[in-house]
Formats: C-alpha cells, structure tokens, sequence
C-alpha cells in the first residue's frame, strides 16, 4: 500500500522509492572499486539482518536494522548503498527488494519543533507505509549526521533543542521499526562518524568502513572510465592498457575515487588539443594532471556520492 495523505514535508524528503532489480541500478555495485569484503560484509550483513529479525525476537538478536557506512567523501558509500538493494533482490526468496533514499537535510528545519515532527512523520510513519507489503526494504540515510548528531554537541548547534528533539526522533523510529517491521533495513553514511549521536551508534549492527583506494584501486578506476569512454573516444580504450597508469596511481596515492575518477578531465582540460579532441589524451597528460590534482588536495569536496 502506498500512502497517499503522507505529510508533505515527509514525502518531499524522500528522493526516490525504487522497486528491485531496476536496470537502472545494475551498474552501480560493481562501478565502486573497493575491497571486496567490504561489498561481501555489507550483502551479507543486510541479508542475515533481515532473516534474524524476521525469525527472532529482539530480545535474543538485539538487532535494530540499522547499518552504518563510514568513511571520507567520495569513497562510494552512497552508490553501494544504491546498489546494495539491486544486488539483495538477486537473492531473497521471491527476488525482489525495494530501495527508499531519503535527503535528511530536507529534513532539518530552523523552526522550533520542526525537525522532530518532520523526523517522525517520516521515519515512524511515511516509510513504513511505503514498506508495509512486507517486500525487503533498504532506506538509504545519506549523510546521517544531519539528523542524528551528538547530543552533547548540540550547544554548537543554532538551536540545541530542536537537534536533542530531533535526534531523539530518530531513535525512537528506529527502535518502533525495529519489531513492527522486520524487512526494513536502515543504511545510513556518514563522513564524519565521530560527530554521530553515541545512543544511534548503540543501536547500529554493523559498521563497515569505506576506505580511499590502493595503488591498484586506482589503476582499476582509472582503467574502468576509460574503457567506459572508448566508446566515444576510442583511443582512450587503447590508454587503459597503458602500463603507466600504475605511476599515475602511484601520483594519486590518497585520492578518493571519485577524484581519481575527475583526474581525467584534469587531463582533458591541459592542452587545446585535448579539450577539441578527448581522445587525444595520453598518459603523459594523466600524469601532470594526477600531479596537479594532488597539487589542489586530491580529495573532492562535496556531492552525495561519499
């Protein structure tokens, strides 16, 4: 059943309500290049969650549904995320799962009160109406630290009380989903885990970090978007073969993906030539732009991608 009078508020803070497997989806597990155990512990973790609760009681799992994926930005938390509920409809009973994202910013309010009442309208009644057909359901959480901040921070904050009412929602949502629906799951991200509420931390099963890429993370990111260009360049597919995408990664040592990923528009955007022709670029324009990209930091800022 889909609620039709949800809140407004509540449903204008849900980007996306996705039913799995969506072709549209099917990339995006395998388009983060990351150690696989991180992807095999986060499929894992989000199955036997569902399956524990489902057939237990919470007085013997102590399981909330809540994981968390943390690490910097630009590592690929929220696209695994995404794709987390594309690869779980491959393997549930009836080969179906759902994917929810919500934009916890939307959810913040200055006015006084706001941020709890949107908080709960959203958590506590919005989303289980959208999951009460008992389909397995993963509500993406981006960048948690928005709604579920440490409450002993909250003096920083403009208006503590509303950040200490609206934290407080959130949990109390979480522990109120945690029995009446077994089959959702909560996947929060978070940049900035040491900010986080210590009460919501209690109440994750699972942390997985997310890290920068290796030496050959890169190499393999790099290789990837350039194969995925060839198509409209095809001198790039022959530059992914290149053996000095190792140096250019060995340039790059710290980059998040998503930045490894932007070095080859750095590259684009060295020469004339190359910004008229893309597939002019060699590996000598990689190199100075890896050089130039840790020049500037090396590491993106922004976007929702973390």
């Amino acid at each position: 059943m889909r609620s039709e009078n949800a809140p407004s508020q509540a449903a204008e803070s849900v980007r996306a309500v996705r039913e799995m497997p969506d072709p549209a989806y099917a990339g995006l597990w395998d388009s983060i290049v990351v150690d696989a155990s991180v992807k095999d512990r986060l499929l894992r973790a989000t199955a036997l969650n569902l399956r524990l609760r489902r057939e237990l009681p919470f007085e013997t799992t102590a399981l909330h549904g809540l994981v968390l994926l943390h690490g910097p930005p630009g590592t690929g938390k929220t696209t695994l995320a995404r794709g987390l509920a594309h690869e779980l409809a491959k393997i549930t009973p009836k080969r179906q799962a759902r994917l929810v994202e919500v934009n916890p910013h939307g959810l913040m309010s200055a006015e006084h009160g706001e941020s709890q009442s949107a908080v709960t309208q959203l958590l506590a009644e919005y989303v289980p109406s959208l999951a009460d057909d008992g389909v397995p359901t993963v509500v993406l959480l981006d960048e948690i630290e928005s709604m579920a901040v440490a409450r002993s921070e909250a003096s920083l904050a403009a208006n503590p009380a509303d950040v200490h009412r609206a934290t407080d929602a959130v949990l109390a949502a979480l522990d109120a989903n945690t029995t009446a629906f077994p089959n959702l799951v909560f996947v929060a991200t978070s940049n900035f885990v040491g900010v986080l509420d210590e009460a919501f931390l209690s109440r994750v099963d699972v942390q997985i970090h997310v890290p920068v890429p290796d030496s050959a993370g890169i190499v393999a990111i790099l290789r990837s978007a350039l194969r995925s260009m060839a198509p409209a360049y095809a001198c790039l597919g022959e530059l992914a073969c290149d053996e000095q995408l190792e140096e250019v990664a060995g340039r790059l040592a710290g980059a998040d993906g998503r930045r490894v990923r932007k070095t080859i528009l750095e590259a684009m955007l060295g020469r004339d030539e190359t910004v008229l022709d893309p597939g002019s670029t060699t590996i000598d324009d990689l190199l100075a732009a890896a050089s130039r990209v840790m020049e500037d930091g090396g590491i993106s800022q922004g976007g929702s991608e973390g």
